[in-house]
């Protein structure tokens, strides 16, 4: 019923939002009249922010044309290598002979698209051949498809590490910290020629009981029954994946902006100066944040429970009991692979240690191969994207790989 209402809101104020978006420009082009009145930059900018408040954020384009190697531009061609019905692994074709080491990025399944991680793609297209993982919006998937629990997204983490092959390098951020690092395991107990050469892991939680977040005490604070009871929705008829249940981008985003909700008040008071003020670069950085963040997807309801269950309730993979399809993890197996572990010391998702865990539970993999970085004055979105992932993170990411 509330993804219904949702639905409903979202219909009924479509005609208001696009009245707004039509009054911003009539109040703002240099060849209306209206323009210059004098207040029509005030009228201008509380139409905008009134549109951008209540309109749809569809998925973000990938917006990534060239890398810029060795002072070039260099054309990429995004293309799709490997489908499957809840993700496919997208490839960054650079038009070069030596397009460097294969690199796979594992974007997080929690809520937002994989192009959160754009910073984090055209830093690496310097140095590498990057994969990622694109997952798909749970709400365009048919019910035919069937159901996607976490054992499943393991499967496709090993799926993909093996379509890109040996020798492959990987990086995980945030949510797919836990099953990436169970498929390497299994690969590893295996001893599948696909195991990577170098793991880096950032921001995620291998263990969640260490330095508790607000997001691990909520899920140590309610039953998994009370998950499953006030945050899985069924998809309203007007999608593909109708009938199916998920949890809803809509509660996430919701989820997301009560964390911070000060900041992000105060972001949109200084967006609506930036535009009385005519700082253009203020505001164009304003729009393309929040045309990221306010783009949310629908994660499908089995595999959200049992990531609760699992990784934010029983601890499983840090207590040493985690199995997929019956079988025992055993991380200590990963012997021939380097790992890399990064932490923001303001990360208000993951706690700091909690990815940290990871060495401790990857006792096979020689001290010499093993690094961890904590980075002052960092966020958790810090640790992939902006100013301080581009000049400082990612160049000891670079140096890691390239050694290991």
């Amino acid at each position: 019923m509330l993804y219904s209402l949702h639905e409903l809101h979202r219909s009924l104020t479509a005609p208001f939002v696009a009245w707004a978006e039509v009054s911003r420009h009539i109040l703002s082009h240099p060849h209306s009249p209206l323009a210059y009145t004098p207040v029509s930059r005030h009228a201008a900018a509380g139409h905008e922010l009134f549109a951008r408040l209540l309109r749809t954020y569809e998925k973000p384009a990938w917006r990534i044309d060239y890398a810029h190697i060795g002072g070039k531009q260099v054309v990429v061609k995004i293309e799709s290598v490997l489908r499957r019905p809840f993700c496919e692994l997208v490839h960054f074709k650079k038009d070069m002979k030596n397009p460097g080491p294969r690199l796979l990025v594992f974007a997080p399944l929690s809520g937002h698209y994989a192009t959160l991680l754009r910073d984090t793609v055209r830093a690496a297209l310097q140095d590498f051949d990057v994969y990622i993982t694109d997952w798909t919006d749970a709400r365009m998937v048919p019910l035919r498809e069937g159901s996607f629990h976490l054992d499943d997204y393991i499967d496709y983490c090993q799926a993909f590490m093996r379509h890109v092959g040996p020798g492959l390098k990987i990086m995980s951020v945030c949510q797919p910290t836990v099953p990436v690092l169970v498929a390497a395991s299994l690969l590893a107990q295996d001893k599948d020629a696909c195991l990577p050469q170098a793991m880096v892991m950032m921001g995620g939680p291998i263990d969640a009981s260490r330095s508790p977040t607000k997001v691990n005490e909520l899920a140590t604070q309610r039953s998994h029954d009370w998950f499953e009871t006030n945050v899985i929705h069924r998809v309203p008829w007007r999608y593909a994946g109708h009938g199916r249940k998920v949890y809803p981008g809509f509660l996430q985003h919701w989820g997301f902006l009560s964390m911070n909700a000060d900041r992000h008040v105060e972001a949109h008071r200084k967006f609506f100066n930036h535009l009385i003020v005519g700082d253009g670069d203020s505001a164009d950085a304003h729009r393309r944040f929040y045309d990221e963040y306010n783009a949310v997807l629908d994660m499908p309801a089995e595999y959200y429970l049992d990531t609760i269950r699992t990784v934010f309730q029983e601890f499983a993979l840090a207590r040493g009991t985690m199995r997929v399809r019956g079988r025992l993890v055993e991380p200590a197996a990963i012997r021939d692979c380097a790992l890399f572990t990064i932490e923001g010391e303001l990360d208000d998702i993951s706690g700091n240690g909690q990815t940290e865990a990871a060495h401790g539970l990857c006792t096979g993999i020689p001290a010499k191969h093993r690094r961890h970085l904590s980075v002052q004055g960092v966020g958790h979105y810090g640790i992939f994207s902006g100013r301080k992932f581009r000049e400082t993170i990612y160049p000891e990411i670079r140096d890691f790989l390239v050694r290991a």
